[in-house]
């Protein structure tokens, strides 16, 4: 079951947010005036866990935010966070499903969600980011009709990550 963050269930905020296997990398390219990627390989994968975020107010106030979240057995195994962005689309913050209940289809009912509360509220798609080496995440986005829009190179290279690209994937409607 999908609901609406609200001030009584909003500490389930970081509960779905779990480590992952990084296993390889997309490797995109850019030829005529159009994206592909080819998929590399890790020898040695290893597990790469997000921080987890402190949440505001803003996302169950203002009507250009959202944070929806995933329940089975009232137990929040996933989330979602949006925002209206300056560009025309609703920008997916994040998205995260726990480890035990990924490959379930989770994510792909947290994405419809988003796409019906864009359409709500006049977008014309949905945007995000994610790294390059976060391969199931690139897979699963190309899988739910998301194009790489862009690639940034430089996004990360202040932090110990510095060798991961950010891809910018779209969904137009």
């Amino acid at each position: 079951m999908i609901k609406k963050m609200t001030h009584s269930n909003k500490d389930d905020y970081n509960k779905s947010n779990e480590s992952f296997l990084v296993t390889g990398r997309i490797i995109p390219k850019y030829e005529n005036d159009h994206w592909t990627y080819t998929e590399e390989s890790f020898s040695e994968p290893y597990l790469k866990q997000y921080e987890n975020d402190d949440i505001d107010d803003s996302y169950m106030e203002d009507a250009e935010k959202a944070v929806f979240f995933y329940y089975a057995d009232d137990k929040c195994i996933g989330r979602i966070k949006l925002r209206s962005n300056w560009n025309g689309f609703a920008l997916v913050e994040d998205i995260g499903v726990s480890a035990s209940s990924r490959q379930q289809g989770i994510g792909t009912r947290l994405l419809e969600k988003a796409v019906e509360w864009a359409r709500q509220n006049h977008q014309i798609g949905l945007m995000l980011e994610t790294q390059d080496v976060n391969l199931s995440a690139c897979r699963f986005y190309a899988r739910n009709h998301f194009i790489i829009g862009g690639v940034d190179t430089m996004l990360y290279s202040k932090f110990s990550t510095a060798r991961e690209k950010a891809i910018f994937w779209y969904r137009k409607f």
